[in-house]
């Protein structure tokens, strides 16, 4: 069996480019049509007309022939739209049904973890919902990111990894006060909460947020390091580091405001 595959956008510009050359070469075949089809002897001899005859009449051919080629290269080209037209249409009719399917295969495969656990096999969590210092949501048990903390007072809770994941970053505290959210857990072969994206301040009077803590092993050979604390701005505390993991270092702790 063939298998083919197609970029609708690519085969759509490709006719584009193919009609613009059409209309470029009619243009001048129009424009050498009239000078050289009525071709007018030098003089008037005998040679000298049946001269301008022989030369208008292979214009006259080479008019006719250009007129078949223009014909079939519009076919050609219309052709080639349609093509791109018809698997754009396929591309969309087929996309719908496949995220359904996928949506359905992976509710299959994380309604039981999702029952015992209260957390996904696989996908990330959902952050929590702006303003509200709702917590993230836990990433997948197996594969999946933590969610991010609503920032409130205080901030939320970053999510915790999956078994390969990032755990998520901690709220930010509120405007006046309120603490910085925790940064989530990172899982064995993912990152800890905090080293790249768990380090949030508290508000006016809060503290900066803990660090994520790192399970076993982070994102480096050697071990992931636990997260920096959240700096306080600008009466509070500084967050403490996260712990590191088995072969991680701890994270540092956040700056306290001076």
């Amino acid at each position: 069996m063939s298998f083919v595959f197609a970029a609708p956008e690519m085969v759509s510009g490709a006719a584009s480019d193919l009609a613009n050359i059409g209309s470029t070469i009619s243009a001048a075949s129009a424009t050498a049509a009239a000078p050289t089809t009525g071709m007018v002897a030098s003089a008037a001899d005998e040679v000298s007309a049946s001269v301008a005859a022989l030369l208008s009449a292979h214009a006259a051919e080479y008019q006719a022939i250009s007129a078949q080629a223009e014909a079939f290269h519009s076919q050609f080209v219309q052709a080639l739209a349609a093509g791109a037209t018809s698997y754009a249409a396929t591309d969309a009719a087929n996309a719908s049904p496949l995220q359904a399917l996928e949506q359905q295969l992976l509710g299959a495969l994380n309604a039981p973890t999702q029952l015992l656990l209260g957390r996904p096999l696989i996908g990330n969590g959902a952050d929590g919902a702006p303003g509200t210092g709702a917590p993230g949501g836990a990433g997948g048990t197996l594969i999946g990111n933590g969610g991010a903390g609503a920032p409130g007072q205080p901030g939320g809770k970053g999510g915790s990894a999956g078994l390969f994941g990032i755990g998520g970053a901690g709220g930010a505290g509120g405007v006046l006060w309120g603490a910085g959210g925790i940064g989530g857990t990172g899982r064995l072969g993912g990152a800890t909460g905090g080293l790249r994206d768990a380090r949030r301040g508290g508000g006016l009077f809060g503290a900066g947020g803990a660090g994520g803590n790192s399970v076993l092993i982070g994102n480096t050979a050697a071990g992931g390091a636990g997260a920096a604390g959240g700096n306080a701005v600008p009466l509070g505390d500084g967050g403490n580091g996260g712990t590191g993991g088995l072969l991680g270092l701890a994270g540092t702790n956040g700056m306290s405001a001076q």
